[in-house]
């Protein structure tokens, strides 16, 4: 049985040594009693708070602290109250909790729900609109234990929907009743490619995965209305406890598709103790991270003791590590502020059950491959793994077969490949002549959809540029980059969702899973240094299935990747620049290609049975 428990309050930012403490009212609890019992109704509730403030009734505070040991000033310090109304809270700064009923600042955690709320009087609300308890039951929390331990009101049970420890998948009658034709048909036209043992069959609708209610809720809420090709098939495998390593384009859902697994393994069975989280998600960048906890949070909404947690670098620590503290089932951390936590001994990870690297080929290039593997050794064998890209090199997949036992491979689309969404524009740009073609895109009215993002290959680069887009076009322009803190970044991108800023200037900090859903223009100012990383970024030009433009500067400097390039876009139907077609380095490369291609296919095995062939085919003497 369910029941929420007071109001709990946040570690403040500022104050990272400061105990956190529970409320209750101590004054007239015979008459708040009565009150709690008879008042049923949200506006009762209203009268009763009003009149408590009027005489002078505030909620006390009970310590609440892990370590004993507190000096005599601490106790006689007196806290500030929780606040009563929302209009009493401050609007948040970048990248601070945000209550989810007005958008304030979400200072304290509903027990009920798991969610960030400003007052008590959004904290009614919240319960009122989830449907869990009457809105007046967060003004008349009391406390009779000294302890500070949280009373248990005895209310009556909420009716959750599906047992939260019930669920397990089982394909869906109709999935069952289709025959191997049609699904493979199904596959064909979706551009599902598998490879592995006994691949389950890939769903149509999310009611085919029969969740539990509140999931099943969260997940329409949320505009997930059908599931997108990647998650018709990942989904099913993910819940049958199997390793998958999916590519997919950029845009297509994978966080869905890999969260879904990891909430419903998380329902399985209860938190073992308040820092062993039984799902955790590693993503290479504080900005990837922060989006897809924002994802877990509307999955897991409403649903009991489904606590999620941030470990991200360039935040405060201390507010993280006291998260860990309220028996958090999913973290989702980059790899380096993970290290530095398990090094404190602030959380364990033998209790994980589903391990999900995103942005593999990333996570397991030289930068953060070594730190990978650290965090892998704290993890149990048992354990189930997700990977997922857009891009996964044959290097990388073979490192990454590693990491799984028996994996389920899927692919949606060419492999590789650019989005389809998004129009590929490549034009041949000599260096002195960057920034006049670019202020000619801005100044392009066919062309120039705000806010456009424009990707350099240095931090000093992105600020130069940024000041000279600002100059000469007058457009609102900024730069983003790792040189700035994260409060800085959270304001950026931030900005750049809400339309605030027409031109941002990026590093390859937005190159990678960000959902940057009203950018329609891309300009890759810089060519970037592989093909996989120019996926990336002309992807975020063509996010959740809209059509969008990309448009990359190409020259000599470029050279490298010359047949890269022409191999990868040109399939696609983009008309490549003649100065690349015609470029030497291109022919030589093409040449070098057909000369390795020619040696593997000489290269066969002789055997008794192509013996005679062989000596036939390289036989010199005349017939």
């Amino acid at each position: 049985m369910f029941m929420p428990r007071a109001l709990k309050v946040k570690r403040p930012v500022q104050e990272p040594g400061h105990c956190l403490n529970k409320k209750s009212k101590t004054d007239q609890e015979d008459c708040d009693q009565r009150n709690l019992q008879a008042s049923t109704q949200k506006d009762e509730a209203w009268e009763d708070l009003k009149t408590q403030t009027d005489k002078g009734e505030h909620l006390t505070e009970a310590p609440k602290c892990e370590s004993g040991a507190q000096s005599s000033s601490d106790d006689a310090e007196e806290e500030e109250p929780v606040k009563s109304f929302k209009k009493s809270q401050r609007w948040p700064e970048p990248g601070e909790p945000v209550c989810v009923m007005c958008g304030r600042y979400g200072e304290y955690i509903c027990d009920a729900t798991d969610n960030d709320v400003c007052s008590l009087e959004c904290k009614a609300n919240h319960l009122l609109q989830m449907g869990i308890r009457a809105g007046d039951y967060a003004f008349n929390v009391k406390d009779k234990n000294t302890d500070g331990k949280t009373s248990q009101p005895h209310h009556p049970a909420v009716n959750l929907g599906t047992s939260e420890a019930g669920y397990s998948y089982r394909e869906d009658p109709f999935i069952s009743g289709l025959t191997d034709e049609q699904v493979e048909r199904i596959r064909l036209e979706l551009g599902i490619k598998t490879e592995g043992k006994d691949v389950r069959r890939p769903i149509v609708e999310f009611e085919h995965c029969g969740f539990p209610s509140l999931l099943s809720g969260n997940l329409k809420k949320a505009g997930y209305e059908a599931p997108t090709p990647v998650q018709m098939q990942m989904v099913p495998v993910g819940l049958t406890g199997r390793d998958v390593i999916a590519s997919a384009d950029t845009g297509s859902g994978k966080t869905i598709a890999f969260l879904l697994p990891v909430v419903v393994r998380a329902l399985e069975e209860a938190a073992h103790g308040i820092c062993s989280p039984l799902g955790l998600i590693l993503t290479p960048t504080r900005e990837l991270a922060i989006q897809i906890e924002r994802q877990a949070k509307e999955l897991v909404m409403g649903i009991p003791n489904m606590r999620t947690a941030l470990l991200v670098g360039g935040m405060p620590l201390p507010p993280q590590l006291h998260r860990l503290k309220s028996s958090i089932k999913i973290v989702i951390a980059t790899p380096g502020r993970l290290i530095e936590i398990l090094k404190q001994k602030a959380l364990k990870l033998d209790k994980v059950k589903i391990l999900v690297v995103d942005e593999v080929d990333t996570m397991l290039k030289m930068g953060f491959q070594q730190q990978v593997l650290e965090v892998l050794e704290h993890v149990t064998k048992e354990h189930q793994t997700l990977l997922a890209s857009a891009t996964i090199p044959a290097g990388t997949e073979e490192l990454a077969a590693r990491l799984v036992h028996d994996p389920v491979r899927i692919a949606i689309g060419e492999k590789n490949q650019p989005c389809a969404n998004v129009r590929q524009i490549l034009l041949w740009v000599e260096e002195p002549s960057k920034k006049k073609k670019l202020f000619e895109i801005l100044n392009d009215n066919k062309l120039f959809q705000p806010p456009v993002v424009v990707f350099v290959d240095c931090k000093l680069g992105a600020d130069l540029l940024c000041e000279a887009v600002a100059t000469v076009t007058g457009l609102t322009t900024v730069a983003i980059h790792s040189d700035k803190n994260q409060r800085q970044r959270n304001r950026i991108l931030k900005g750049l969702l809400d339309g605030d800023f027409e031109v941002v200037i990026s590093t390859g900090v937005l190159g990678r899973g960000l959902d940057l859903v009203n950018v329609r223009l891309v300009v890759n100012f810089d060519m970037p240094n592989t093909m996989d990383e120019y996926v990336h970024q002309v992807g975020r030009a063509g996010r959740l299935g809209h059509r969008g433009t990309a448009i990359t500067f190409l020259n000599n400097n470029n050279k490298r990747l010359f047949l890269e390039v022409v191999n990868r876009v040109k399939p696609t139907g983009s008309i490549l620049p003649p100065q690349l077609l015609n470029s030497p380095y291109l022919f030589e490369q093409q040449k070098r290609e057909n000369q390795k291609n020619k040696m593997q296919h000489d290269d066969i095995l002789v055997t008794k049975n192509n013996l005679l062939d062989i000596i036939k085919k390289h036989d010199r003497r005349k017939k």
